[in-house]
């Protein structure tokens, strides 16, 4: 099998050559590299211009901000069997290639492959553990915990974005949903892209063995992370109603409306989690259930925008 890594990246040079490093250092070699650039990241230009691998490095150029495009971009010109995607602020560990073949060469119905992204902050690993790890539950919510997952190879319905490969004739003729809002991480994009696969009857698995570590970075958007930026939030938010509305049936995606708003997560809020972190969080749990009420009305005009 030819292996194609794909990695966006937007000005972050050093975090992007120690994810080149580790491509360089892997025991099945990888085929193909691409790194999709912003036309006007002249940070990046500048270091790619400068520097050297022992890699098939190419470069794609997007002008359009945001993850979706520059997936989109580099997903135009892969050659490989499996494509594999990573972010710049991450380094695949060694056997990281050679573990995800092993798992598509075993069986043919397997359309995608995902991983633990071992997160470093600061100078500390984080290294909890969770057995239930990408899963949708049947109400809608979404349980992530790549970055924590431990135990055995299993199906999921969820890839994260940092670690998570596919065969390339089973996403052919898929792209990466350009109505994911946001102007840079665009929070959610990978389980749209996911489900779609799932919906179609593929088989996605996940393995704490197939693994990254991931150094997360700063990012240049209205999204940073950990703390609360309203726009960022109710980008979120929409993106997580949209992406459920249009993979639900229709019993389930009444039940999980509901659910939204009265219950919701500590990411998306409904009226029970605003109550529970009003007296921690106080005027900012009111400022995130105004947000997460917004994204899922925005969520759901979006969503009849384009039903049939």
């Amino acid at each position: 099998m030819k292996n194609t890594v794909l990695i966006p990246t937007y000005r972050r040079p050093l975090d992007l050559s120690r994810c080149l490093l580790a491509l360089q250092a892997q025991t099945k070699p990888v085929d193909q590299v691409i790194v999709v650039v912003r036309d006007t990241d002249s940070q990046t230009w500048e270091f790619l211009a400068q520097s050297a691998y022992n890699l098939p490095l190419q470069t794609v150029t997007v002008s359009v901000p945001g993850v979706v495009a520059a997936l989109n971009a580099g997903l135009a010109v892969v050659e490989g069997d499996i494509v594999s995607i990573t972010d710049d602020d991450a380094a695949p560990r060694p056997d990281w290639l050679e573990k995800i073949n092993a798992h598509f060469l075993a069986d043919s119905r397997i359309a995608g492959v995902g991983g633990r992204d071992w997160v470093h902050q600061g100078n500390r690993l984080l290294d909890e553990s969770r057995q239930i790890v990408g899963k949708l539950q049947w109400f809608g919510r979404v349980i992530g915990n790549h970055h924590l997952g431990v135990g055995e190879p299993r199906e999921v319905d969820v890839l994260k974005g940092v670690n998570m490969s596919f065969r390339q004739k089973a996403t052919a003729n898929l792209r990466f949903d350009e109505r994911m809002r946001g102007t840079g991480a665009q929070v959610h994009f990978e389980m749209a892209f996911t489900l779609a696969l799932k919906r179609a009857g593929w088989k996605l698995i996940y393995d704490p063995k197939v693994a990254v570590d991931h150094y997360p970075a700063q990012r240049f958007d209205e999204d940073q992370r950990h703390n609360f930026n309203e726009i960022a939030f109710i980008n979120l938010v929409h993106n997580e109603t949209l992406v459920l509305l249009e993979n639900l049936p229709p019993l389930r995606r009444l039940v999980f409306l509901i659910w939204a708003i009265f219950i919701g997560t500590r990411d998306s809020l409904g009226l029970i989690q605003w109550l529970r972190l009003l007296p921690s969080q106080g005027q900012l749990a009111g400022k995130k259930w105004w947000a997460s009420l917004q994204g899922r009305w925005q969520g759901w005009q979006t969503h009849r925008q384009f039903v049939k």
